[in-house]
């Protein structure tokens, strides 16, 4: 999809609704905290999780090496959300900016957390397209954003391998006077020798007219999709790949369609029952387009 120069900037005026198919080969997609950073997986069926949260941290990272020029962001796209930051300093930045003075007894002035609100709107991508909770210490209110995911799932159960591994450096000296081969320390690693993930995402034009999410905003998101995973490769995460994109655009702000009904027209198959997958053309991917609801145009993106 394409938008003229002169619509780019406008907020987007329909719902989308989307499929991203990814998968993993011999890595970790996204280890669970509390798992020992193991892949996260549904107990009951033994299917991969991925959350959105780490979908989301993965475009963010993108976004800053795409507006990245002379070393410097483009205007408009910083990211709020990042390795480091003070969120209250990054709401200050909307105070200095705009010459407001937060009120030292706590106080909110309603017109003044409307202009900080729409500043960091206008100046953080992240918070344009995901929303935020800028409440805390200087107060920029909160923003739901037009943008949201759904945790991804793999289409079959996933079998996670636990590797051991050796390092032969160690820590301190203590550790390196030690006898019978004592300056190898060990450790553990889990990887899924392979999975194929599917999420859904949902764009809302009525929040987007909040945020000011625009079109030229939504052309940058669907590139996201599809590179992400490009410029993220680590020995942790093995080899992870975007696979398909498949976008509903809806004729109007409302939509035309239930999107779970949208959903159900990829149908995702493994074409050899006998054995388990290990690569994507084990898969059989095919779209239902016959008969489409009214109003809604499709797009593969990928």
């Amino acid at each position: 999809m394409t938008t003229s120069s002169a619509n780019t900037i406008a907020p987007i005026d329909r719902r989308y609704d989307f499929v991203l198919l990814f998968d993993v080969r011999n890595g970790n997609p996204n280890g669970d905290p509390d798992a020992g950073n193991a892949p996260r997986i549904d107990p009951e069926t033994g299917h991969g999780l991925v959350s959105d949260v780490c979908l989301k941290r993965k475009i963010r990272n993108f976004v800053c090496l795409a507006k990245r020029g002379n070393g410097q962001l483009e205007a408009g796209y910083d990211i709020y959300v990042k390795e480091k930051a003070i969120l209250n300093d990054q709401h200050q930045l909307a105070y200095d900016a705009l010459g407001l003075k937060a009120d030292a007894k706590g106080k909110d002035n309603g017109k003044q957390v409307d202009k900080a609100r729409a500043w960091m709107c206008q100046t953080f991508f992240d918070i344009r397209m995901f929303g935020a909770v800028m409440s805390t210490g200087v107060n920029c209110g909160q923003v739901r954003g037009p943008v949201q995911f759904a945790f991804a799932r793999s289409i079959d159960p996933i079998v996670a391998l636990e590797q051991s591994i050796t390092r032969m450096a160690v820590t301190t000296k203590e550790e390196s006077e030690k006898q019978d081969g004592g300056n190898r320390t060990m450790g553990r690693k889990e990887i899924v020798p392979y999975a194929l993930y599917v999420a859904h995402g949902f764009i809302s034009p009525h929040l987007a007219a909040q945020t000011g999410f625009s079109k030229a905003d939504l052309e940058l998101l669907w590139q996201s999709l599809n590179m992400m995973f490009e410029h993220d490769h680590s020995a942790a995460r093995g080899e992870m790949s975007s696979r398909k994109l498949v976008v509903f655009e809806h004729e109007s702000m409302l939509g035309n369609a239930p999107a779970h009904a949208l959903f159900d027209r990829v149908k995702i198959d493994r074409k050899d029952q006998a054995k388990p997958a290990r690569q994507y053309a084990d898969y059989l991917v095919t779209f239902d387009k016959e008969n489409l609801p009214a109003g809604i145009t499709v797009h593969d993106m990928l």
